[in-house]
């Protein structure tokens, strides 16, 4: 095992913090933070995990080597004597994916001509636009950084969530909302506005220890080098936890709660999750302990016109002041007026990308 491979995990801008904060909680060896991406260092095991274990990762990137390029037939040459027999395997077809930026080989066409000419002639592989093996080719101020994709499908698709209703918040960015607001898996979550459950859900599979790639495959399953052995020890080695804990869900449509309850069955915690049927202003209290309460709004980027949202925001946040008593609130939402209106001292996050919108997490303290 090569214990110095650079391993990039990509993650939604204005997140990297949390999610080094994750994968250094799960014994990865984070190197750094870059915009869009945390930086780690191991052997291929690693790469494996992280594809198996991080909840916040997109994908999971592997570097496998760079070298000086500065003119096209500099990196035919180059290309013919890398090592893709190392990875990569004569039976599979590939992907390449080529960016360029500041240097003398400008046009990417070229240049993933190029490279996809030394990986047919010299690994026999062929090439297609739809193979699910990806090589991603970055040549940056005429420096060739040659990566391989080993997730495949984006890792939000984790292979249970099959009915969503309108502009669902992706799982990655899910679990890592929760991450910032302090979210352990100690705690009950509650989101009043749950739509396809994604929040309640993720919050229960953290409780209970399942691992978010446990029901998928990943593009590394196909590399040359890749260990089955390996992997399977990673699936079994993690025992799910029993927790006292029940998660809450509800909303004002009817097909939402449907949708959340066939979600939370498929995903295997439908017995710790309870989804009721009704609007913020009927919103109660659960029984135990205080935990986090937690929602993707609507808002006027993403849903509707924001004119008609303020009253939801201000019962949204009175509902709170009111009934939730040392209960933390987080919202994620692209409109600061929208959040200020339901009257409660939140603070703000950095600005994350989603869906093309910047949106940002505004979280209080324990409300007195």
């Amino acid at each position: 095992m090569d214990n110095g491979l650079e391993i990039f995990l990509v993650v939604a801008p204005g997140l990297e913090a949390v999610l080094a904060e994750e994968a250094r909680a799960a014994g990865f060896a984070v190197q750094g933070t870059m915009p869009g991406g945390v930086t780690l260092s191991g052997d291929w095991a690693e790469v494996w995990r992280a594809n198996l274990s991080l909840r916040g990762a997109t994908r999971v990137l592997v570097r496998l080597g760079s070298f000086p390029v500065f003119h096209l037939a500099q990196l035919d040459k180059r290309a013919r004597k890398f090592p893709w027999g190392d990875v990569l395997r004569p039976d599979l077809p590939v992907k390449v994916e080529v960016t360029t930026r500041k240097s003398k080989i400008y046009h990417a066409g070229a240049a993933a001509q190029r490279i996809e000419r030394a990986i047919t002639e010299e690994l026999g592989a062929q090439i297609s636009p739809k193979a699910a093996l990806v090589v991603k080719v970055r040549i940056d101020d005429n420096l060739c950084t040659i990566s391989l994709d080993s997730s495949g499908d984006s890792l939000h698709r984790r292979g249970m969530k099959t009915a969503t209703g309108k502009a669902p918040m992706r799982e990655t960015l899910v679990a890592l909302f929760l991450r910032a607001c302090g979210y352990d898996g100690n705690e009950p979550v509650l989101d009043p506005m749950c739509g396809s459950g994604t929040f309640v859900i993720e919050a229960a599979e953290i409780a209970a220890g399942l691992l978010p790639g446990r029901a998928r495959g990943f593009a590394c399953e196909t590399f040359a080098n890749f260990d089955p052995g390996a992997m399977q020890a990673l699936r079994d080695a993690t025992i799910r936890r029993e927790t006292p804990l029940q998660f809450f869900g509800s909303d004002r449509d009817a097909g939402a709660i449907t949708n959340s309850t066939a979600n939370a069955e498929r995903a295997g915690v439908a017995a710790r999750c309870a989804f009721t049927h009704a609007p913020i202003s009927d919103l109660t209290r659960p029984d135990g302990p205080p935990g986090l309460v937690i929602a993707n709004p609507p808002y006027g980027g993403r849903i509707g016109n924001k004119k008609l949202l303020y009253a939801l925001y201000g019962s949204f946040g009175t509902v709170m002041k009111e009934r939730f008593t040392g209960w933390r609130v987080g919202i994620i939402t692209n409109e600061g007026g929208l959040a200020h209106t339901t009257g409660l001292p939140f603070k703000s996050g950095p600005p994350v990308d989603h869906g093309g919108l910047k949106v940002k997490l505004y979280q209080t303290a324990p409300l007195p």
